[in-house]
């Protein structure tokens, strides 16, 4: 009798978590974009684009970053964000899946220095880091990406078709432990871009 009670006990919890875990998700998405229209924080690509440059194509795009209360807190005490930039390149096809020919990217990582006063931020990539005194100055230089290679100019076939995107997400699995549980169920912590498309010409 006991084992029989111990076995509904535990098909319950395990139904009951099944239930939490598919019904934060919706709605923390459905959440999202009310929040985000009303107190204005979220990531948007303005402008992007792909320029022949000698050999290759180069990017540039312009991003803005509108931090919410809870990301700009957990910022000003210490805690790293890092920021990705997602760039890929698809072959277009009728019959198949599109086939992704560069899948690429910018990381970076923002965090405020309090014994110094000031905000760093690093490209993790090519391992620059810049110091400023203000947030607004730290986001604006993450703002800006100019003549960044994304792919060679040999890649392109000529009567095939070709898309290009960018995305901008906050890798929330970069925050520090405690923190996580929170950010994926708060939306002030969906500070993600929707993917921006656009053909690429040669």
């Amino acid at each position: 009798m006991r084992a029989s009670a111990s076995n509904k006990t535990s098909l319950c919890y395990a139904l009951l978590c099944c239930f939490l875990i598919g019904l934060l998700p919706a709605i923390s998405h459905a959440d999202t974009p009310v929040l985000n229209a009303v107190e204005g924080f979220g990531v948007e690509v303005k402008n992007a684009e792909l320029t022949l440059q000698d050999d290759s194509y180069a990017l540039s795009a312009d991003i803005d970053y509108r931090l919410s209360t809870r990301a700009t807190e957990a910022l000003q005490n210490g805690v790293p964000l890092y920021w990705d930039i997602h760039i890929k390149v698809l072959q277009q096809r009728n019959y198949f899946w599109n086939k992704t020919l560069v899948n690429t990217g910018i990381r970076y990582r923002i965090q405020y220095h309090a014994l110094l006063n000031m905000y760093r931020v690093r490209n993790e990539g090519a391992g620059d880091v810049t110091n400023f005194s203000t947030l607004s100055a730290a986001l604006d230089s993450m703002s800006i990406i100019r003549d960044f290679r994304v792919m060679d100019t040999a890649i392109y076939a000529p009567g095939e078709r070709y898309a290009v995107g960018i995305k901008v997400t906050l890798d929330r699995d970069a925050l520090p432990l405690p923190l996580r549980p929170v950010a994926y169920i708060n939306p002030q912590w969906y500070l993600s871009s929707d993917w921006t498309l656009w053909p690429l010409t040669k």
